[in-house]
Parts: structure tokens; sequence; C-alpha cells
């Protein structure tokens, strides 16, 4: 694919085949910072079970909008959409530009799952769970690590129809 169309076709995927990722894939599509990766789907939705029970139970100081409470009050609503793989983009320091810098760096691993064939989507509603001292414990991540840019990997089932560019909003300064 052209950058082009890689940057003007990447979606949020929410709906995954049953088709694995395997680790080589994912390594392919990480480049820079710290990463934690989990490929057992199981294991990818109890995460999200937990991180729902969790957020439920705490929402009030969970920094989630208002409007997300009904999808994770849905016992349907998976989290994870049942992908087969998980990426959690970490910063390894509280430096002031280091979630920045994740940002821009979960940004080209959706660009690059793009590119692969792979549906991403980024699901900021589990940061605050895999924050908890307590979930970096149960997964085995350093307490250091700050979770920036939890991302499903997986084949989409279909791709979500492109709706055309949201126009920019633009001020121009000094003119």
């Amino acid at each position: 694919m052209e950058l082009r169309d890689v940057i003007k076709y990447r979606r949020s995927v929410r709906e995954y085949t049953d088709a694995l990722v395997d680790q080589g894939t994912i390594k392919s599509i990480i480049e820079v910072a710290a990463f934690a990766v989990e490929l057992n789907r199981a294991r990818i939705d109890e995460y999200g079970k937990q991180a729902k029970i969790w957020s439920l139970a705490n929402f009030s100081q969970s920094g989630l909008p208002p409007d997300i409470r009904e999808k994770l009050e849905d016992p349907e609503f998976a989290l994870f959409y049942h992908a087969p793989a998980l990426v959690i983009v970490m910063a390894t320091s509280s430096e002031i530009q280091a979630e920045e810098d994740c940002c821009l760096v979960a940004e080209n691993l959706m660009l690059a799952a793009r590119d692969k064939g792979l549906g991403t989507c980024w699901i900021g509603s589990a940061r605050p769970w895999l924050d908890l001292p307590s979930t970096k414990d149960k997964l085995n991540l350093p307490d250091h690590l700050k979770a920036v840019a939890p991302i499903v990997i997986g084949y989409p089932k279909a791709w979500p129809e492109f709706h055309g560019p949201i126009p920019a909003e633009i001020y121009w300064l000094g003119l």
C-alpha cells in the first residue's frame, strides 16, 4: 500500500476474524518504546472483563467519559473486541514528552499494521486499569511503565467504511 492510502484507509476495527496474529508480524510493526504483547485471545478477553469490572466500580475516578459507561454496563460488550492480539505501548519515563512520543509510536504501529492487512483499535478506556499497580503485578510489568496506548490487532471481518476526511479546523496565526 502507498503511504497516502495507508493513512487514508486506516480505521478502528472492532470485529476480527479467528485468524491468529503471529509474533513475527507483531515484531515487524513495533519500533521504539516499551511494549507489552499478549497473543492469547482468552487472556485478552479476561483482561477486558477485569478492566470493565474495575472501570464500573471506580467510574467516578477513572477519568473515562460519561458516554462510555453504558457500553461498559452491557454484558455483551467485549472491551478488547475478541481481538487475537493486544499491544500496549508504554512510556518508560515520566519526562514531559514521553506520553506524546508513545502516541506517535502508536500511530506508526497502527499504520504499519494496516499496511500488512491488519486492523487495529486503540482501547483508551482500558488504560486506567492497566496502570493499576495490582494489574502491573498480575501482568509482570515493571511499576515505572505507564500504559499510554492499548491497541488490539487482528484480521478484520470487514473494513469499516471510509466516510471521507473530517474537515480540519485551522487557525492561521500571524495573518
